[in-house]
């Protein structure tokens, strides 16, 4: 499995880029996983007054088993190791955020670019509306935001299998 984390501030591209790279390898029979940070529990995950949110308010921990899905849901939060263990035979696994979890990571940078995700990322990812100029001095790959194929290029060149 290829598993890369993607960092950048709030509506920089990261949940559209995952969305298109994983579009992009389904398409090629690709297994792909994704998980998702939400550190403020935004989250909807389900529909008040529903089956499953009556049986996970009465603290129960859930999992509903439908025919094409599968949903998760716990009143603790799991360990990230615990879960990057489940897609071990996946073809890729995307995290969102988590920036502290130690997996390569490129950032997703829109109008501005912001040098608190340095520590973690491995490459940078921009659109036009970021002069590359302003980034050269950081000595990271440069890749095109809107170009999949140069970012997956880019996973599959320096991501190893783990």
């Amino acid at each position: 499995m290829k598993a890369i984390a993607f960092t950048g501030n709030s509506n920089s591209g990261k949940t559209t880029l995952i969305e298109k790279l994983s579009l992009h390898l389904k398409a090629q029979n690709k297994r792909v996983a994704i998980l998702k940070h939400d550190p403020k529990d935004k989250a909807v995950l389900d529909t008040e007054g529903k089956d499953s949110a009556r049986f996970y308010q009465t603290g129960a921990d859930v999992a509903i088993l439908g025919a094409t899905q599968t949903t998760l849901r716990f009143h603790q939060a799991l360990s990230i190791e615990s879960l990057v263990e489940q897609f071990a035979d996946y073809d890729y696994l995307f995290v969102e955020g988590l920036k502290t979890l130690p997996l390569p990571r490129i950032c997703v940078a829109r109008d501005s670019f912001d040098t608190r995700f340095l520590p973690y990322i491995q490459a940078i990812a921009i659109d036009s509306s970021i002069p590359k100029s302003i980034l050269k001095s950081y000595a990271l790959p440069l890749l095109n935001l809107n170009n999949i194929l140069e970012i997956l290029e880019w996973i599959d060149t320096n991501i190893k299998e783990s």
